[in-house]
């Protein structure tokens, strides 16, 4: 057992508000005991502004490799594509369990205690499968794996189902190693992989988008998250062209198509969700779907502003991701949240502090598939400290406030993740440099020179 005093906590409870001196004792990876006001007696002293773990309900992990590369000149989403295909045809299991694990670290050094990897690189670039003695080995699947335990990050991998290059099209030769021929085919992958995981690993579904899973296919793997009451996540209308395209095929909405096939619901979580009709809305809405939030990708590939207020006010819960990795900072995230909307309307207020640290911590988790997110007894011992004192946070005092609207991954002191120390308080400089040395060497593996 590992005791703990918070010099100051925020527990949820009441989202606005920060209590002092918190004692937390940890037992085998979990919250045994959870005290306001309680004794700092055999304690190690925890200064700041300590809150749960954070989720990241949506991640592409290989794109890290594509920061700061992709920037030149002007473009689209379209044209970014074929950059981000040229690194995923370099992957091989090895380096993207180096690049992984690099990605992963600097998450955990950020405050990131469980991610949802949506991922598509599933074969060999001409698209057969990775084997060993004949058997298929899983081995980008296990690559992932292991780097998330690695990194000492909770990992939900979200197993993602690829098959057409867009409505009515086949696979191009760039996407062959995402494919796996038709939804049985996905589906006797995704069976037999399930069986060589660790338990501490939630398997998830996802669907790539209505461009790349034909509508049939849609329904048969939400039915396979359905009977394996797995989390299942969706790229929804992150592009004006998917909904074009949809109604030009089928007359229906990318929304409808998956409200038609039975893919939405409670466990479903929409990633993006920036083109909405007033109707998608509303049957979004209805299903009680969780939102995940990319703000900084959406911005950095011009996907636009979603109509995330108007989503939340239906009926649907707030989560937020990094997904390209552009950037790796929620907090920057929920703070773009409240910003992109304060643009779209003119108004300031959208969001209390308190509700996106909610959409960060508790809300992420379950979206993941998750009981965390919580400073509370049972409760895997996910801890992150801010550092009050920076030329960022200083004079804004410990609040809810001070986090979501002060603070940036650069102010993370101390990160706990299931009971394990993964930053140390008076080491987070240092395992910044080693991480940032770390993800040097695994990106120039994958990238071309």
């Amino acid at each position: 057992m590992t005791a703990w005093l918070l010099e100051h906590a925020w527990l949820g409870d009441d989202p606005e508000s920060v209590v002092p001196l918190v004692r937390v004792e940890v037992e085998d990876g979990r919250f045994t005991r959870v005290e306001p006001g309680g004794s700092g007696d055999g304690a190690v002293h925890l200064p700041g502004l300590t809150l749960p773990g954070l989720a990241n309900t949506h991640s592409h992990v290989f794109h890290r490799a594509l920061r700061g590369r992709t920037a030149h000149g002007s473009g689209t989403f379209w044209t970014w594509r074929e950059q981000m295909y040229d690194v995923a045809q370099r992957l091989t299991p090895d380096s993207l369990f180096a690049l992984a694990r690099a990605t992963y670290r600097e998450m955990v050094a950020t405050g990131v205690t469980a991610v949802g990897e949506f991922h598509y690189v599933h074969h060999r670039p001409d698209g057969s499968a990775y084997e060993k003695d004949g058997v298929p080995s899983h081995a980008m699947e296990q690559a992932v794996v292991a780097a998330a335990a690695e990194a000492g990050i909770t990992l939900t991998l979200l197993d993602t189902c690829y098959l057409a290059g867009g409505v009515g099209q086949p696979l191009a030769p760039e996407q062959a190693r995402f494919g796996d021929g038709d939804a049985d085919g996905w589906r006797r992958r995704v069976d037999a992989l399930a069986e060589t995981l660790p338990a501490d690993v939630v398997l998830g579904a996802a669907i790539h988008s209505v461009r790349a899973v034909p509508r049939e296919a849609v329904a048969l793997v939400a039915q396979w998250a359905a009977e394996h009451r797995a989390p299942l996540h969706v790229h929804l209308s992150e592009q004006q062209a998917e909904n074009d395209d949809a109604l030009a095929a089928w007359g229906r909405t990318p929304t409808q198509v998956l409200a038609d096939a039975g893919a939405l619901g409670p466990r479903t979580t929409v990633v993006h969700a920036t083109h909405l009709s007033d109707d998608d809305i509303a049957t979004i809405g209805a299903a009680a779907c969780t939102l995940s939030l990319c703000p900084t990708t959406e911005r950095d590939l011009a996907d636009g502003i979603g109509p995330a207020r108007a989503l939340v006010d239906a009926g649907v819960l707030l989560t937020l991701g990094s997904d390209s990795h552009a950037v790796i900072d929620l907090w920057e995230e929920a703070r773009a949240a409240e910003m992109h909307e304060r643009l779209r309307t003119g108004r300031r207020g959208h969001w209390t502090p308190g509700a996106l640290l909610g959409a960060l911590t508790g809300a992420g988790h379950a979206s993941l598939g998750r009981d965390a997110g919580r400073i509370a007894v049972g409760l895997p011992a996910d801890l992150v400290t801010l550092d009050l004192r920076t030329p960022r946070t200083a004079g804004s005092g410990p609040s809810a406030a001070t986090a979501v609207h002060a603070a940036t991954a650069a102010d993370v002191a101390f990160v706990m993740t299931a009971g394990e120390v993964r930053v140390p308080l008076t080491d987070a400089g240092r395992h910044g440099a080693l991480v940032g040395a770390e993800l040097g060497e695994a990106i120039a593996a994958v990238v071309a020179p």
